[in-house]
């Protein structure tokens, strides 16, 4: 099977501790012959410190919600190199939220992987980031853009996102004030798609675990396909809702479980 992993609420806790038995449980669904790997909203520059705590090093990697796709270089040391890329102009949508959210934090991400940002955020890996005006955000095609803003709340973003519309683009919103934007059709299930057609292995034959509506698409994706999708039990209702199964949560050990019984 191909088994594809959210990261954050699925295998790190938010204090980003490991989920209990996790680290185990991927080393069973490995060694019975399963294809594990990360699917994650995160840069790669967030990722790779969670494949090694986890023991993998799977031929690829999804990051950025599905923008950027790592892939294995073998060799004597495990190495990773951007194999394929996705980016689109940011010029417009970054125009119509700064004009509508008055305090925000930005951060954008360019093909080769640097980061841009405006303000930091306590949260943000800024590892080899380099901070900007605002202005600059928009310079070179992304892979994506972030939008944190601290005095809103989700709903607000939700609310944003209808109003000012973002029809060119595909977006995820987390629990707080967080938005995520990507090219126009591109989220964690266009890019496990490559990678399952890469691997060779048959759509039915995929399980995906994740938390956030950013892992919306993959639920789709593996459901309609005749795979297994399976959501923690802290995620939203409607994250919930869209998948075949729901675990435990993240805290009491939920992708353990799951692995454990493969």
């Amino acid at each position: 099977m191909l088994i594809a992993l959210d990261v954050d609420g699925t295998v790190l806790l938010e204090d980003e501790t490991l989920s209990p038995g996790v680290v185990d449980a991927v080393a069973h669904a490995q060694a019975a012959g399963h294809e594990v790997m990360l699917a994650t909203g995160r840069s790669w520059e967030g990722t790779r410190g969670v494949l090694r705590v986890l023991g993998l090093a799977p031929e690829y990697v999804v990051c950025s919600n599905g923008a950027a796709i790592m892939r294995r270089i073998d060799g004597d040391e495990v190495r990773y190199e951007r194999f394929h890329t996705e980016t689109f102009d940011p010029t417009e949508v970054l125009r119509l939220i700064h004009d509508n959210v008055t305090d925000a934090h930005y951060m954008v991400e360019l093909a080769d992987g640097q980061r841009l940002y405006t303000k930091p955020m306590g949260d943000w890996n800024l590892a080899q980031a380099r901070r900007v005006p605002f202005a600059e955000l928009s310079a070179h095609p992304v892979s994506r853009v972030v939008v944190v803003s601290p005095g809103q709340t989700e709903q607000d973003f939700v609310d944003l996102v209808h109003r000012i519309g973002l029809n060119q683009v595909s977006y995820a919103i987390g629990w707080t004030a967080w938005l995520d934007i990507a090219p126009m059709g591109v989220d964690k299930a266009s890019a496990l798609e490559m990678v399952r057609g890469w691997l060779g292995i048959d759509p039915a034959q995929v399980l995906v675990i994740g938390d956030g509506r950013n892992d919306l698409g993959m639920f789709r994706w593996a459901l309609d396909h005749g795979g297994r999708a399976v959501a923690m039990a802290q995620g939203p209702d409607e994250v919930r809702d869209a998948a075949g199964e729901t675990t435990l949560s993240v805290g009491d050990g939920g992708v353990a479980a799951v692995l454990r019984r493969l």
